[in-house]
Formats: structure tokens, sequence, C-alpha cells
């Protein structure tokens, strides 16, 4: 059972009890990502994750490790688009300990200036990775081609030039404007009751302040274009994608179906088209990169320079199958099936619950 509070300072917690588990998730969200940014600080919310495990005035780094390895827990982060989380997964006893110690990173992080420029090299490490790794770099080009010029665009992990520049004073800044309870959900799973998680909650994050929303954004403008990189590869990757509808519209269970359709699993069109059939590359699928006010079907495909026409030319012709309704009742029933399977599955996991 789903049950909401919102406490004095706007922070909203959401707790679904399951009684049949030993574990408990806890996921601490805050509406702030890549796309609450200003070009020149693009990069600076994916700093911030970074910083908050650098040691708070309670506890240096390795003491947040070691607490959480001593329970057996799970503690990390990932910086998005429109939203950042930190998480945890420990037994269901230790949830009040994790959520100390979530309150601790979030209100008590010191981003001292040697720490900060030990992360500001982690993360200038991370981007050499993303641009060595062509599988990844590849979507974050087709995003800045589709949204060009639009904060949606940009790389969640900046650039070189931003990253260089990211000043302390400008973290705790972004801090102190966007950690603010009236952007912030915690959201909590597992064996629990709700009156004494958000009394635990509350007591913890009272020190946030509630702050102003201001999450308006400006809508991004769709691009149709081509932008190639040259690099020395054995494979080219490629994305291709189309317009599609945002995280919430009425009609998004219907497009989940027509991404499970297109290349969403190894039965789909694409699957069988490119990689069973002609036998053009070795990965080949769809997904849906959707945000609060848009939303792209994307494709990504690896293949050989000599068949990379081919590939999207067959790429190109399920895309309009599909626009051309050609769906088959059959084919249509497996894809809800995949999809209910998939769905129910996943519930059964209380790092799934707490994300959903």
């Amino acid at each position: 059972m789903l049950q909401q509070s919102t406490l004095n300072n706007g922070i909203r917690v959401i707790t679904e009890r399951m009684p049949e588990l030993h574990s408990a998730s806890i996921g601490f969200w805050v509406q702030n990502g890549s796309r609450h940014e200003t070009e020149g600080h693009n990069g600076i919310s994916h700093f911030v994750e970074h910083m908050l495990f650098r040691g708070t005035t309670n506890r240096f780094a390795l003491d947040i490790a070691k607490e959480i390895d001593s329970v057996g827990g799970v503690l990390n982060a990932f910086t998005g688009r429109e939203f950042s989380c930190y998480y945890a997964k420990v037994l269901g006893d230790k949830l009040p300990q994790a959520i100390d110690l979530l309150s601790d990173l979030v209100l008590n992080s010191i981003f001292s200036e040697k720490d900060i420029e030990k992360e500001r090299r982690v993360i200038l490490q991370e981007l050499a990775m993303v641009e060595d790794t062509p599988d990844d770099q590849v979507h974050d080009l087709f995003c800045e081609s589709i949204w060009h010029l639009h904060p949606l665009g940009r790389p969640v992990l900046g650039t070189r030039d931003t990253v260089r520049r990211i000043s302390r004073e400008d973290l705790l800044q972004m801090m102190q404007k966007r950690y603010v309870g009236r952007n912030i959900l915690i959201a909590v799973a597992g064996d629990l009751e709700h009156h004494q998680v958000r009394a635990q909650i509350e007591q913890a994050f009272q020190g946030v302040n509630s702050g102003e929303a201001n999450n308006r954004c400006t809508l991004p403008a769709y691009r149709p274009g081509l932008q190639v990189v040259h690099k020395e590869l054995e494979q080219v990757h490629f994305c291709l994608g189309c317009k599609a509808l945002p995280q919430n519209h009425e009609d998004r269970f219907v497009q989940q179906l027509l991404n499970s359709i297109l290349g969403g699993s190894m039965s789909s069109r694409l699957f069988q088209k490119v990689r069973e059939e002609h036998g053009l590359a070795y990965s080949v699928y769809s997904y849906l990169n959707v945000h609060s006010d848009a939303g792209a079907l994307v494709v990504y495909g690896g293949t050989s320079r000599d068949e990379l026409w081919e590939t999207v030319q067959v790429t190109l012709e399920q895309f309009a199958l599909l626009k051309a309704g050609q769906v088959s009742e059959e084919e249509l029933q497996m894809a809800k099936e995949q999809l209910k399977g998939t769905l129910l599955m996943s519930l059964e996991s209380s790092d799934n619950r707490m994300t959903r």
C-alpha cells in the first residue's frame, strides 16, 4: 500500500509497505539535473553528486563506505537530465541508519577545495571513458542533435571546459538553490510503517530549507538532422529516432508497447530483421528517452562501415511499417505480455519499487 505525506519544509515522503521483504530501499530524489543548469555550468549537478560522497562534518569518505558495508548494504547515486537520486538498500532493521547516513550526506558535506580538485580529476577521467566508449557517447550526440541548443541536449557529465571551470562557490550556490524541500521527494519501500518512517525522515532532514520549487523550464524544440563524429573504430555506432510523447502522457502505455514491438526485446522487429535475418549487427535495440515535457523514440545499432546504410534502411523500413499501422493482433498481445511480465517481476524488489 502506498502512503504519502508532506513535511513542514515541503519534502514529500512516499512509502510502500512490502511485508514479505527483509530488505528496505530508500531514495532521496531531488528535482535537479543537467536540464536546470546554465551552459557555463553544464555538469555541475553531477559534480555535486560526486562531492556528497567525499566526507561530511561527521564522517570521512572512508567512514561512509565502511558504514554501509558493515551492514551489508548498498549506497549509490546517479544524476539525470531532470533528477538526481541518492539511494540505499539495507536490511529492514537498518533503515534508520540509512536515513541518518543520507541526511548527513545532503546536509553536512564539507566540499573541501582539496576534495573538489580530486573529484574534478575523477570526473575528467569519467568523461574520457565515455569518449572512449562510442556506444555510450552516441546517445549524448543524439540528444545534442535532436534537442539542439536546449538544456536537454547537454551531456549530464558536462564538458571538459565546464568541469574545469566549476568552483566551490558554484557548487555551494547550486546546492543552496536546488536542494530545497519543495524540490525533494523521499521514497521508501520495505516492511515498514509509514508513520514511523515519516517521523524518522522528519527528524533527520529537518535542516533542509523549504525554498522555492522554481522548476519552470523552456519547452525543447525538435530539430531533424544528421550529426557525424569521425573516430578510428572497427564499427560504426549510430542512433536514429523521432519525436515521442513525454513521460506522463495519457498514451504513454501505448508508446511503451510500440517501443517493445520495434526493438525492446529479442522477438522485436529490429532484433529479428537487423540481426537474425540480415546479420547486420550484434547489438540493435530501441528505447524511450522521455522527460516531463518531451520525449524521443531512439534506435541504437552498431555495425560495420560498409553495412551502415543497409542497416539504417532496414531500420527505417520498420518505422514506416509501424507508422502505417501494420501491427498484428498476435504481435500486440506478445508485447503486452512481455511488458506485463517485466513490470510484475520488477515489483518483487524493494529498490525497483522505490524508483517507480
